[in-house]
């Protein structure tokens, strides 16, 4: 037996092993997503990727339709459940459907690309479905969790299938690093500052891969400070968190686009030897076609841009996967034919995970003249005549997996009514326009119910035959689609400017507008209010198609509902004052009007196939909501930065952490069916080391009338003293929570570890993250803005020295205005620059010292500049917490060159003017650098 194929022997040796076996050419094969089978060795064709969100994913045949699978809640819904334990079974599950997928296709890789890290930091992201949450704690804990599963390494020590280090699956987190927008997302650059880096955007990569839970990265399509995610020195920062070999995986044509959109390189093996040495190990390009990257990376070799011990070490750590996955075991390893799909248990799961992610937004008394006393609308009563309003559709999104079978809401209703035997009943009006179009779109049919989407966009659904009409590539119409769906979607339109009776109905996918006539057929929201009129309560159900006006590649261009759905929500709501609003999106929404009109608002993201029982649970009480919301609800655009490229949160104020407005729903906003009381937090100490840990305790206490789940949530806030590390934190931090069940009149204790390096701050004068000094409060409620006690815990420490600037990068700013980050070299290293050309901004190092070795000081700048012309750069003083460079004095002008590219860099000194120089150098200032002009700069010195 080859030493590669005993299990005996260590992963590591099995590697070298059969490294040592391949030539040069299999080796680069190898570099390729579809690794090519090595018949001479036995060795298998091998393909990294499949997808994992929240099923077991994949496409096949070179089509976009999807094996059937059970479907679990979107990932916002997930991290929705606030549940680490919850999130660990639906891996688990994931990776055994995929298994016996992989059992019946070897193609379907074991590799999996999930889970999703990047945080929700502006909800109009299209791609708002794959995250956790906007808060990092949240989303690493969740994703740990989820990796674990995935991996296997959920089980207890000893309950576990066999050896360590062996794989369920591989998981691979995605998408690194600060990706948030999907509107030119190859061309785009992420300002990141090193304080945003570190506190908001490394923190959900690092926890997983330095739990060893996560086996992988995947780089983003976008720039990150001007230079590329698939040439980032990043990457090799992610490898020091773990003593394992990562595999890092890239995305769809990533390599490619290096050079053929960003234009990053001259050519292309340039650019596959600059992604080689900063640690890409797969190359996903051309399809299963590897030919293009052998080529690539062949004539970088040649070039002597890589060598082969560049080539090796990417080889081994994709052999390492595979070894660990059990491939060359000839068992097929001890996850071998544990394979899983569609079981009883995984459908109860997929139940149990639907209903734990659904958030009762609102649940007011209702007035005396509809309910008696102070009674509330929710839960439903099971006796009553229920008419369910909205299109009454499961939908699926471009990560699912096809669903085995759906209950919709309105079919969980009907059942769970059924089964009540209370003589309820329930009605369904899709709410839906329905219109006749002339000439006929389609052979047959000339009656569509109309769902208006937004933006103009629709989708017709022929009432005959309850399809969808498609655009096929031809330019035929064709009434023969189940639903929308594929990476282009041909069945939505725009429909735009009308003429009388007549509309341009568009196909979004493209080819010829047609004007049709637009024939009305029936009113839905009337016939929806008359249904609503009949019935004792009145459920609408809207939100949103996750392949529609919201998904990858496609931001969404507003927080607001589709006009129609707001049209439907407030006729129900007029017609039938005890209305239930159902939000079904993958995104929160500005519902301003609802809460202020509507008396219940639940809110779940697309569940999955078990959705219709976990929601017909919640709502008639057999179950209590338990969700709390991942993600703040803002109340309008207005929120909001003007577009979703402002990456510094901590400037635009963005999420809980910074926003200081009022939000429609607040991070951590859950109600119940109960209500909780909250005995003040002890301490297990009132003073910490940075390096100690705290228990935190709280007696919680159901001081209503039924059963219910609360999640109690220990946020930080530090109380700012004007030095340099309090300014611009947080106005509070989740640092914790735990989820603890009450009957009725039962109080029990909730326990929460906090690590006092989790109030730790990056110092960018240090470089490191560090616990300032001094009181901080510790909050404990029911959301980030339902604080219900307090305590205060004392963090002992030295006060940080005044920063020296004798030397210091530009990056390392403490704040900033009209300032971007871009790429010192291709290769490593930040610098500063103006954010719009030939604009103005400044930086600031607060509470800085000089270093005054003589008694005239002067500063030098690293700058460059490829345009013509010259530029300035200024330095100013002030006093400690100023606000802008006018709040103190000038000390030195230079002028800026051009260097004639923006790599070429230089030197320019500019010395204080006699009457400029202060007069204790080295007392602490806030010292600031304004640019005007486009230029770069690096790093700054001031001395002598």
């Amino acid at each position: 037996m080859p030493a590669f194929r005993d299990p005996a022997l260590p992963f590591a040796e099995r590697a070298d092993d059969l490294l040592g076996r391949l030539t040069a050419g299999e080796k680069i094969a190898m570099l390729h997503q579809r690794s090519p089978a090595i018949a001479r060795l036995a060795v298998a064709e091998f393909r990294t990727g499949c997808e994992g969100l929240h099923g077991a994913a994949w496409r096949g045949g070179g089509t976009d339709r999807t094996l059937t699978a059970t479907v679990f809640p979107q990932p916002v819904g997930l991290g929705a459940a606030w549940d680490p334990g919850l999130a660990a079974r639906v891996g688990r599950a994931v990776a055994r459907e995929t298994r016996a997928l992989h059992e019946r296709e070897p193609l379907v890789s074991l590799n999996l690309w999930a889970p999703v890290v990047n945080l929700l930091r502006d909800p109009r992201w299209g791609r708002n479905e794959e995250g956790y949450s906007e808060d990092p704690l949240l989303t690493a804990r969740t994703a740990t969790a989820f990796c674990r599963g995935l991996s296997g390494d959920d089980q207890p020590p000893g309950d576990g299938p066999g050896p360590p280090g062996y794989l369920l699956t591989a998981p691979t987190l995605k998408h690194f690093l600060a990706y948030n927008n999907e509107r030119d997302r190859d061309l785009t650059s992420s300002a990141v500052r090193p304080r945003v880096l570190h506190e908001y955007d490394l923190p959900p990569f690092r926890e997983p891969i330095e739990a060893g839970a996560a086996t992988g990265v995947m780089p983003a399509y976008n720039l990150v400070n001007g230079r590329p995610n698939h040439v980032s020195p990043y990457l090799e920062l992610a490898r020091g968190w773990t003593g394992a070999d990562l595999l890092v995986c890239s995305d769809a044509y990533a390599p490619s686009n290096l050079v053929s959109t960003e234009h990053y390189f001259d050519d292309h093996p340039a650019a596959h030897a600059a992604a080689l040495r900063a640690g890409l190990d797969s190359f996903t390009d051309q399809d299963g076609d590897g030919a293009f990257t052998v080529a690539q990376l062949t004539a970088a070799l040649e070039r002597g841009l890589i060598t082969r011990a560049d080539v090796d070490r990417a080889v081994r750590r994709k052999l390492l996967i595979r070894l660990r996955l059990g491939e060359f075991d000839p068992d097929g390893g001890p996850y071998g034919g544990s394979g899983a799909l569609d079981t009883a248990a995984h459908r109860q799961l997929a139940r149990t995970a639907a209903r734990a992610c659904a958030v009762l937004l609102k649940n007011a008394p209702l007035s005396n003249d509809l309910l008696p006393g102070n009674e509330r609308l929710l839960p439903l009563d099971p006796g009553a005549r229920i008419a369910v309003i909205g299109p009454d559709v499961l939908y699926e999104d471009w990560y699912s997996p096809t669903m085995p079978y759906r209950v919709t809401i309105a079919d969980g209703l009907r059942q769970a009514v059924a089964a009540a035997g209370a003589g309820g009943e329930v009605t369904v009006a899709t709410g839906a326009e329905r219109v006749r179009i002339e000439p006929a779109p389609a052979v047959g049919l000339d009656e569509f119910e109309v769902f208006d989407w937004g933006e103009g966009i629709v989708t017709l659904r022929a009432t005959a035959n309850g399809r969808y009409l498609s655009a096929r590539e031809d330019g035929s119409l064709v009434a023969d689609a189940d639903k929308p769906h594929g990476w282009v979607i041909r069945e939505t339109f725009e429909r735009t400017d009308p003429i009388g009776d007549t509309v341009l109905l568009r196909p979004t996918a493209g080819g010829e507008a047609r004007r049709v006539r637009w024939l009305p057929a029936g009113d839905g929201i009337a016939a929806a209010a008359d249904a609503a009129r009949g019935a004792d309560v009145a459920v609408v159900v809207v939100g949103n198609d996750p392949m529609i006006n919201g998904r990858e590649t496609q931001d969404r261009a507003s927080l607001g509902l589709p006009p129609s759905a707001d049209r439907l929500i407030r006729a129900v709501r007029a017609a039938n004052p005890r209305t239930v609003l159902v939000l079904m999106s993958s995104y929160p929404y500005a519902v301003t009007w609802a809460e202020a009109n509507v008396g219940a608002i639940l809110w779940t993201s697309h569940g999955g196939q078990e959705t219709g029982h976990a929601l017909a649970e919640v709502l008639l009480g057999a179950a209590a909501p338990a969700g709390r919301l991942a993600q703040t609800w803002y109340r309008s655009d207005d929120d909001l930065p003007d577009g979703l490229l402002d990456y510094d949160i901590i400037s635009s104020g963005q999420t809980y952490l910074y926003f200081g407005g009022e939000p429609l729903y607040p991070f951590g906003h859950g109600l119940t069916y109960t209500e909780f009381a909250y005995s003040r937090p002890r301490l297990s100490a009132d003073r910490a080391d940075p390096g100690d840990t705290v228990t935190v305790t709280v007696d919680v206490t159901n001081t209503g009338g039924r059963p219910g789940e609360e999640v109690v949530q220990l946020y930080a806030r530090t109380r700012p003293d004007g030095r340099r590390l309090s300014a611009d934190r947080p106005r509070r931090q989740l640092c914790g929570f735990a989820r603890v069940e009450l009957e009725p009149g039962q109080t029990r204790t909730a326990t929460i570890t906090l690590p006092v390096s989790a109030l730790a701050c990056w110092d960018v004068a240090t470089q490191r993250m560090t616990v300032p000094p001094g009181p901080v409060e510790l909050l404990v409620g029911a959301s980030s803005a339902d604080i219900r006690q307090a305590a205060t815990l004392t963090v002992s420490g030295a006060a940080p020295a005044p920063r020296r600037v004798g030397d210091v990068a530009a990056a390392d700013f403490d704040a900033q205005s009209g300032i971007t980050l871009v790429d010192v070299t291709r290769e490593s290293r930040d610098a500063v620059a103006p954010a719009q050309p030939e604009g103005t901004g400044w930086i600031v190092f607060r509470e800085a010292q000089f270093e005054a070795g003589e008694r005239t000081l002067s500063a030098c700048f690293r700058v460059a500049r490829a345009e013509p012309g010259a530029a300035a750069i200024e330095l100013w003083r002030a006093d400690p917490g100023s606000r802008q460079p006018s709040d103190g004095e000038l000390l030195a002008t230079a002028a800026v060159p051009s260097t004639g590219d923006k790599y070429r860099w230089t030197e320019v000194t500019a010395r204080f003017a006699p009457g400029a120089v202060p007069r204790d150098p080295a007392a602490p200032a806030d010292l600031y650098v304004v640019l005007r002009g486009s230029q770069r700069l690096a790093s700054l010195a001031v001395g002598g």
